[in-house]
């Protein structure tokens, strides 16, 4: 990753951070009765636990490619942002993947316990359509109603949650190439196919400008994910911050266990160059999504 595109996803993700401690403040909202202090304790835990904040970042790189950069926008990206944490404190729990750490941290279930985190994923994935709601987001109803109802469809039971349920069901057994790319693609792609999609939608573009970044969001789903593989094979736990080696483990079925590292090292950087083209009409202005597409094929973390 370059200096600069480093010191950009710092700053974006720090703008994200501060919405999310906003939205996650103490102070009950009207139609609320009172925010439990340990709920919110355990929502912020698994929320406020620094990452590189990709998802949101592709929501406000894509609606700046279009020329929308605001409040508004960023508000949308939290939304998607507060999902993605439900679903990592979730994947935490002893029924899911079992994992003590997550970027370094002791998880929400060892943080807390089984209940609190349990609950605290619910809030956050409640919270993410209560944000996505708001005026702010877009001046549009009908829009923002797309952008919940789109949300929904990529985080459950056609989306991340059924891609979850795939992956829990291809343990100990034999999986298809196809059927692996199925189960990625809705676990780990979905959201960030989601997030290229609505940053074109937030920014009003043209229904082939929103087609053609929901590709390059299916492209740099599929990309993440392989890379993701990878490091689990070769990382160690100390540079990823959590556990490593737990595929094997588990006997999940992954494309870099079939195919092995060569293969998917030539898969990642065709993604990379389909990715590229993707947005070559866009010329200097797409530079930056350019550029998080190079680093999610080469990240070390």
């Amino acid at each position: 990753m370059t200096f600069e595109l480093q010191q950009h996803l710092a700053v974006q993700a720090g703008n994200v951070e501060t919405v999310l401690d906003r939205l996650t403040s103490a102070a009950a909202l009207s139609g609320e009765t009172v925010r439990p202090p340990r709920l919110l304790a355990a929502m912020r835990h698994g929320a406020l636990n620094g990452g590189k904040r990709l998802r949101p970042v592709l929501v406000l790189e894509a609606a700046r490619l279009f020329g929308r950069d605001d409040a508004g926008v960023l508000q949308a990206a939290c939304a998607l942002e507060l999902v993605h944490c439900y679903s990592l404190v979730h994947d935490d729990l002893p029924a899911m993947d079992d994992d003590d750490l997550r970027r370094g941290q002791p998880t929400v279930h060892k943080a807390y316990d089984e209940a609190a985190a349990i609950l605290a994923g619910d809030a956050l994935l409640t919270l993410a359509f209560d944000v996505l709601c708001e005026d702010i987001v877009h001046a549009d109803p009908a829009v923002r109603l797309r952008l919940c109802r789109e949300l929904s469809r990529a985080a459950g039971i056609g989306g991340m949650a059924g891609g979850q349920m795939l992956d829990l069901d291809s343990e100990h057994r034999a999986r298809s190439e196809a059927e692996i790319r199925q189960l990625q693609s809705m676990k780990t792609g979905a959201l960030l196919r989601h997030a290229c999609r609505a940053g074109a939608i937030l920014a009003d573009a043209p229904e082939t400008d929103v087609d053609r970044l929901t590709r390059f969001g299916e492209l740099i789903g599929l990309a993440f994910q392989l890379a993701d593989d990878l490091l689990d094979v070769e990382a160690s736990p100390e540079t990823m911050g959590k556990a490593t080696g737990k595929d094997a483990e588990a006997g999940k079925a992954t494309l870099v266990g079939l195919w092995g590292a060569g293969k998917t090292r030539q898969e990642l950087a065709r993604l990379l160059q389909e990715a590229e083209t993707l947005l070559k009409p866009y010329g200097a202005k797409a530079r930056t999504l350019t550029a998080i597409a190079e680093f999610i094929v080469s990240r070390t973390n």
